[in-house]
């Protein structure tokens, strides 16, 4: 048994003073009062300090675009054809960025990866937790999601090398083209497979049907549109958004807004329409044309609207700022307990991840980080221990500082 005692425990939901959180087969067993201690059990004096659920970072794009090296060995685009559904973050992790050591000691167990905004529709995106020697030993699932991209990246890119799509139209009728390719191919499996199992079963008259080519990137747009995978658009200005929900509305998407950085302009158009929005980076500069309007405040904007909304990093080494982009929500307005629920729960919720972490509570994974102060009190919150499954894979002060 491991057992942090007599901490602060800060949940999403409730505060518990001088409390324990137990931990047994990397899994959470109580929270609250442990009064009977075995004596193997691994004890952990968390008096004075936070005991809080290992953060989630809810897109990202951590080792697709590693750490330290020349820009030219990213992964995170596959720039060669604005629709490549097919190809998977999960195939270009590298447990050996060093991005992951930096996320651990600021806490962050459990991060959304994701293909760039480069392509209308990038890839899969991969759940991971931020340790583990292998992809599969990180692995919380994957695909976790579709990404799609509007507005600026996809028009530069593909315009650039004089190809579609060029414009915000061209993007739009793009995604629009093979969304229709994918509803055409999913009923010619289905009637297909009707023809197979006629013909297996002797029906009167059936005959062996022609084989069934298999399209790969057809398959996966497919599944979006059976709500089986959701989709993460990337959007920032507010005609971007509505042209996200419009596109999601035609083909019935279960959609994500990634970015949404002009939300707060129709917040409440976006809370009549309940789609979920990852906003940030919310410490991010003005860049590009579409962020002239970029506000620290739009994520509080959007959550007092009654959206639900997780914070998010996007960058790669700089997700190790995550609740410091949620300090900065809150200080701009967010409530403080909204803003700490947008770097735990929530985001583990969007992800449909919140079965396992998010918070704490028994019978979900053992991932927990013991601060020095409040999360979101940046000048003096550090990450002093933190546990992935049970086992420890951060201790303030050891050398090397992560011990994964």
């Amino acid at each position: 048994m491991l057992l942090i005692q007599g901490g602060l425990v800060l949940t999403p939901e409730m505060r518990f003073e001088r409390a324990d959180v137990a931990v047994e087969r990397g899994k959470i067993t109580s929270v609250g009062t442990v009064r009977r201690v075995p004596k193997s059990a691994d004890v952990v004096d968390a008096a004075g300090r936070f005991v809080v659920p290992g953060l989630v970072e809810a897109h990202c794009h951590v080792s697709l675009f590693a750490d330290g090296i020349d820009a030219r060995f990213y992964d995170g685009n596959e720039m060669t054809d604005p629709v490549t559904p097919h190809v998977r973050a999960l195939d270009a992790v590298h447990p050996e960025d060093a991005a992951f050591a930096d996320l651990r000691r600021a806490g962050i167990t459990t991060i959304s990866t994701s293909p760039g905004s480069g392509n209308v529709v990038g890839g899969q995106t991969a759940i991971v937790k931020t340790a583990g020697r292998t992809v599969e030993e990180m692995l919380v699932r994957a695909p976790g999601a579709l990404k799609m991209a509007l507005g600026e990246n996809p028009k530069r890119v593909y315009g650039e090398q004089k190809k579609a799509p060029s414009t915000r139209m061209g993007s739009a009728a793009v995604l629009r083209e093979w969304l229709t390719r994918a509803a055409g191919y999913a009923e010619k499996k289905a009637r297909h497979a009707e023809k197979q199992t006629a013909f297996e079963t002797g029906a009167a008259g059936a005959a062996r049907p022609e084989p069934f080519d298999i399209d790969v990137r057809l398959e996966v747009l497919a599944s979006a549109l059976r709500r089986e995978l959701p989709v993460h658009i990337h959007t920032h200005r507010a005609d971007d958004i509505m042209t996200a929900i419009r596109i999601a509305e035609e083909f019935d998407l279960d959609c994500v807004l990634i970015h949404a950085t002009e939300g707060y302009k129709i917040a409440d158009v976006l809370a009549g329409k309940g789609y979920p929005c990852i906003v940030g980076p919310i410490l991010f500069s003005r860049m590009k044309l579409e962020l002239r309007d970029l506000r620290p405040s739009n994520a509080g904007a959007l959550a007092r609207a009654g959206v639900k909304v997780a914070i998010q990093t996007d960058e790669g080494s700089a997700t190790r700022y995550l609740a410091l982009n949620a300090a900065v929500a809150a200080s701009e307005g967010m409530d403080e307990a909204a803003a700490l629920r947008a770097i735990t729960l929530t985001p583990a919720e969007i992800l449909r991840i919140d079965d396992r972490v998010g918070s704490l509570e028994p019978g979900k994974d053992a991932d927990i980080a013991l601060f020095s102060a409040h999360p979101l009190d940046i000048a003096r919150c550090r990450a002093e221990r933190v546990w992935i499954d049970g086992k420890l894979v951060y201790a303030r002060g050891s050398d090397p500082e992560s011990i994964a």
